[in-house]
């Protein structure tokens, strides 16, 4: 079988991917400082040249490489937002996607690095803001697409849940990182479940208390 020629384009988008991998696993063993442009073009089986060619510099890698690992929750999540699912189903989904987020250790210190380079970099800070109130605006239409379905109002506004939401998760995992004799993976997993039923079982109480569905 003959394998098809990559296009310019396609050669292009497969560097930029290595480049982030690369990246990915750096980064989050090293930190950003740490981590040099050498260190991820020679990860990646670039030169230097190649990493410009792609990217302006660490701090543009950075950002692609924290997008990049938002749109692949983003699409995850989005799934879920679908009339044609049982509540139940949503819910058991939702959970299940959660309590795998501290398995992924190289994602949760990338973004942890981020929001230390935030604190002390105002011009990062400015891109790091952006990307994050795109995912906390998708978790809070998420939040508030679930409280349509189930026939409630929320009593504490989507985006202000979504925020405390978010807080709740990078805590628990942050402290498993940093204690993991006192914070287990098997700890956090169960904290995570717990976190989402607790928000989701909540909306389905109140639903079935509702005038709405009470009188039906």
């Amino acid at each position: 079988m003959t394998r098809r020629r990559l296009t310019r384009e396609d050669s292009r988008e497969q560097t930029t991917q290595r480049l982030l991998d690369a990246a990915q696993k750096l980064i989050a063993k090293k930190g950003l400082t740490a981590a040099s442009v050498e260190d991820i073009a020679a990860a990646a089986g670039y030169t230097r040249g190649a990493f410009y060619s792609n990217f302006s510099g660490k701090g543009d890698l950075f950002i692609e490489l924290l997008r990049r690992d938002h749109q692949k929750n983003t699409a995850e999540l989005d799934a879920l937002r679908s009339d044609e699912l049982p509540l139940e189903d949503i819910q058991v989904r939702t959970r299940e996607m959660y309590a795998r987020l501290y398995r992924d250790n190289e994602s949760f210190l990338n973004w942890t690095e981020a929001r230390m380079l935030a604190a002390r970099d105002a011009k990062f800070r400015a891109k790091l803001t952006a990307l994050m109130a795109e995912k906390c605006g998708q978790i809070a239409g998420f939040i508030e697409y679930f409280y349509r379905r189930v026939g409630v109002t929320p009593a504490v506004p989507p985006a202000a849940m979504a925020m405390g939401f978010m807080s709740l998760c990078e805590g628990v995992k942050l402290f498993m990182l940093s204690s993991p004799m006192d914070m287990t993976p098997a700890t956090v997993e169960g904290v995570l479940r717990l976190f989402v039923d607790s928000i989701m079982q909540l909306a389905r109480l109140q639903g079935e208390a509702s005038p709405q569905s009470l009188s039906s």
